[in-house]
């Protein structure tokens, strides 16, 4: 997914300077991606048994490599704009089925182990990345995406067996909520968080986006494509490292931490040119983008608000749709004042994060409904970790 998802990235500067694709049509490629991902995205949620198939893991493996190995074989812009769609749709469908493997399969294992898991997206970025520095010397923008194509291949192959989430056991059958009962009331804070995370959307993918090609612009060629294999080798352990902090600080201080890291790391090489800025940009984008997610979703499911991990997952990927089209009118210019845009809006997002911790409530109780009329019992609980479960 890591590769399939990020590898246009470092592409596109040579797509730009030998495919003719101009910056419009570079944007207008990675937003087609992102509709791709919220397509499959909802399409997991919505049929669930999607979820739990390993036909549909390992087409939607084929089906992803495959739209790799097509971007070589044309130059129709539109063909581009429908494989780049699907990418994102299969590498969702994939992304879905992974990590509610990983929550079943894991949920008696330390935190810390889907962290670990999560980060095999780095690794896909580092070692695609790490592909097309080789290749820009010794190749053009085809043998790239061929590339990429043999490596999603090797890849598939080691993620075929890969167990999806089981089918759930029937459970007792539990009293029903009555209509119109309520939850704990953390509405204010789900609604600072939900605007903090949809804005990390924006920012984070124009800088995921373009920042390969806003390097290329004030620094060597093969910076640019290094920093995008720093940026994969940073968000490897990045998941498993911000869920550690977590035992000491509350996700609200960790996650506005994170946020103000992340956009310094996106305005640095916008604002600083030559070689140390753009790798530190790089490390510092890359261990936090995975982490700001695995925050958000924690605090989303700590606030037991109904159906949190789903609102903050649309509210992201609207997000990544948006953040493209908000740049391309800056892209006449160049790259590094789109870079400055992504940087901004990022730290509107730390703003409110930063109003997510006036008194963040840290203990929430758990949601019951309200009994009926002369009921002595029939509470009905729902624990935080079922509602991650019903998300997943």
């Amino acid at each position: 997914m890591g590769v399939g998802r990020f590898v246009y990235t470092p592409i596109l500067p040579l797509m730009h300077a030998q495919a003719g694709l101009s910056a419009g049509a570079g944007a207008d490629l990675a937003t087609a991606n992102y509709v791709g991902y919220l397509i499959g995205a909802l399409a997991g949620t919505f049929v669930p048994r999607l979820v739990r198939s390993p036909a549909v893991l390992r087409g939607s493996l084929l089906a992803l490599v495959a739209t790799l190995a097509g971007m070589a074989l044309t130059h129709s812009t539109t063909v581009w704009l429908l494989l780049r769609l699907g990418a994102g749709a299969f590498s969702a469908t994939i992304f879905v089925i992974a990590a509610s493997s990983l929550l079943s399969h894991l949920r008696e294992h330390p935190a810390h182990l889907p962290g670990w898991a999560f980060g095999g997206v780095g690794a896909g970025i580092a070692l695609s990345g790490a592909l097309v520095l080789v290749l820009r010397t010794v190749g053009n923008w085809q043998a790239a995406w061929w590339a990429s194509a043999a490596l999603a291949v090797v890849l598939t192959a080691g993620a075929w067996g890969l167990r999806p989430e089981p089918a759930p056991r029937p459970a007792p059958s539990a009293p029903a909520p009555r209509a119109g009962s309520t939850g704990p009331g953390t509405h204010r804070w789900f609604a600072c968080l939900f605007a903090s995370y949809t804005l990390e959307g924006i920012g984070y993918i124009i800088a995921g986006t373009f920042l390969v090609a806003a390097i290329n612009q004030s620094s060597p060629g093969w910076i640019g494509s290094g920093a995008w294999v720093l940026v994969g080798v940073a968000a490897i352990p990045s998941a498993a490292l911000w869920a550690g902090l977590g035992r000491r600080w509350s996700r609200p201080d960790l996650l506005l931490t994170a946020l103000g890291v992340q956009a310094a790391g996106i305005a640095l090489p916008a604002l600083v040119g030559g070689v140390a800025p753009a790798l530190i940009s790089a490390v510092l984008f890359g261990s936090t983008f995975i982490g700001v997610s695995t925050l958000a979703l924690g605090a989303g499911t700590h606030l037991r608000f109904p159906r949190a991990v789903a609102l903050l997952t649309a509210g992201y990927s609207v997000g990544q749709i948006l953040g493209p089209l908000a740049a391309t009118p800056l892209l006449h210019h160049g790259y590094h004042q789109a870079l400055l845009l992504a940087a901004c809006i990022v730290l509107a997002a730390a703003l409110a994060a930063w109003a997510l911790r006036v008194k963040f409530p840290h203990t929430v109780p758990a949601w019951r409904a309200t009994p009926s009329a002369g009921s002595a019992s029939g509470r009905g609980r729902l624990t935080a970790e079922a509602e991650a479960a019903a998300e997943a």
